[in-house]
């Protein structure tokens, strides 16, 4: 290779740096395993993977075992159905394939709906899916779920999947007082999803109003039917949710409230009840009764961990690197409830241009302190990781990516505790738990403290 010919390649390499057309390690899978997590999020909905031979298990090595070392259930993972499309579907198509998988599974798979998922293979050979499922309509419930993995990330097929199931199954209902759709939330990705909806619904339901939270609920399927007679959609999400959220409103007249996350501790907690209250109509004296309530216990419990917060690392620095949505409530909770000071937020979820100054605001301007943190968009884990060099922090949130490199970064010649609370969970097991309501502000701070408690 001459010189100039060397330097060419250089030039080349150097316009495409390491972050913007290429990615190391990024916290989230594609279009297909985000609508394929949510579809097993829906108990009675049976997956059908219509897509490469190594789509379904890549999938439950990546996105369900990191989402807190989580199964896939009874029809995910190894259980699920696939065309385990090869090299002579690509020539001569993948429709009959998916014909005979269609025709068998329903024989021999148990639930009351099925999700043919298609992937990047049938988007480039043209496969007539829908006409393949158009053969089966008489015979068991089909949604159609196009979401190639070039499409996007998880939260794409999050939304694919949630457009689908509202243009094809969904019909108009009378609205029932009370009921509220839950959005926002992504299996798996969200590492925490099963502990914050199931909160979710249990502090909503002590204000007297009905969460339709879809996922973990025995009869998922007819969760997803009553979407439409909700009062309101809740969006607990700067960005997931709202694509699915507006064309509810569009087609059935449901109209949704956005918050920024889902609440942690007293404060986000009595600010989304209020907000709740008053839109859905539900008298004040119920409302601030529970609020009083709740407010009075998780404050006397924090008393507990007084010591420890203020004898061990008072108001120290802390950075995290996470999605979006673990970002803005636990960065609200350690400043505005114990007293932490923000040094570096790095999102990690990479979401669309239009939404990040929303982003931005809902992580600033309710802080109350006196310095904002430096606010990245780094979906790179590479990058991430050299953004946290140099820095004063002496607690890291992060994913499990972050674990090993934990003690080379941060404040130097000082243990700096690492937690994970993001996508990838590789390290931590999570079933029920989250930091969900009042007492998810609890649980983090025993996840955090008990990292340098004692000895005193």
């Amino acid at each position: 290779m001459s010189i100039k010919e060397n330097e060419k390649v250089e030039n080349i390499q150097s316009s495409d740096p390491l972050g913007t057309d290429s990615v190391e390690a990024p916290k989230y899978s594609c279009a297909l395993g985000g609508a394929y997590g949510t579809a097993l999020g829906v108990y009675g909905l049976v997956p059908l993977l219509h897509a490469g031979l190594g789509c379904g298990m890549g999938q439950l090595l990546g996105q369900f075992y990191a989402g807190g070392h989580n199964a896939g259930g009874p029809v995910g993972g190894t259980s699920t159905p696939t065309t385990g499309l090869v090299e002579e579907h690509v020539i001569f198509g993948g429709e009959d394939k998916l014909r005979k998988l269609i025709e068998a599974s329903t024989e021999v798979m148990e639930g009351n709906a099925f999700a043919v998922i298609s992937g990047c293979i049938p988007a480039l050979i043209g496969d007539d899916v829908e006409a393949v499922i158009r053969e089966f309509e008489d015979e068991v419930p089909i949604i159609n779920i196009n979401a190639p993995g070039f499409n996007g990330n998880s939260y794409e097929g999050y939304e694919l999947f949630f457009e689908a199931v509202i243009d094809q199954i969904l019909t108009s209902l009378p609205k029932e007082k009370g009921v509220v759709n839950i959005l926002g939330v992504v299996p798996y990705q969200h590492i925490f999803w099963k502990g914050e909806l199931a909160a979710i619904k249990k502090i909503l339901g002590k204000i007297g109003l009905k969460a339709n939270i879809i996922f973990t609920e025995f009869d998922g399927i007819e969760k997803l039917k009553e979407l439409p007679a909700a009062e309101y959609t809740l969006v607990l999400s700067t960005w997931n949710g709202h694509r699915a959220a507006k064309k509810l409103e569009e087609k059935f007249g449901v109209p949704f409230i956005t918050f920024p996350s889902v609440p942690t501790g007293p404060k986000q907690t009595s600010k989304f009840l209020r907000t709740v209250g008053e839109k859905l109509n539900v008298s004040d004296d119920v409302v601030e009764e529970v609020i009083k309530e709740e407010e009075r216990r998780t404050y006397r419990f924090i008393e507990y961990s007084g010591d420890i917060l203020l004898i061990a690392r008072p108001h120290s620095y802390f950075a995290v690197v996470a999605d979006s949505n673990s970002a803005i409530n636990i960065t609200n909770f350690m400043v505005n409830e114990l007293g932490y000071l923000p040094d570096i937020i790095e999102l990690t979820d990479n979401p669309p241009e239009e939404y990040r100054e929303n982003i931005i605001k809902a992580l600033t301007e309710d802080l109350e302190v006196a310095s904002l943190p430096e606010i990245i968009f780094e979906p790179d884990s590479y990058e991430a990781r050299e953004n946290l060099r140099g820095r004063s922090f002496l607690f890291l949130f992060a994913s499990s990516l972050e674990l090993y490199s934990a003690s080379e970064l941060g404040a130097p010649d000082v243990g700096v505790p690492h937690i994970t609370v993001a996508f990838p969970s590789y390290n931590r097991v999570i079933l029920d738990n989250s930091y969900a309501s009042y007492g998810g502000g609890l649980r983090l701070i025993e996840d955090f403290t008990s990292h340098f408690a004692g000895p005193l």
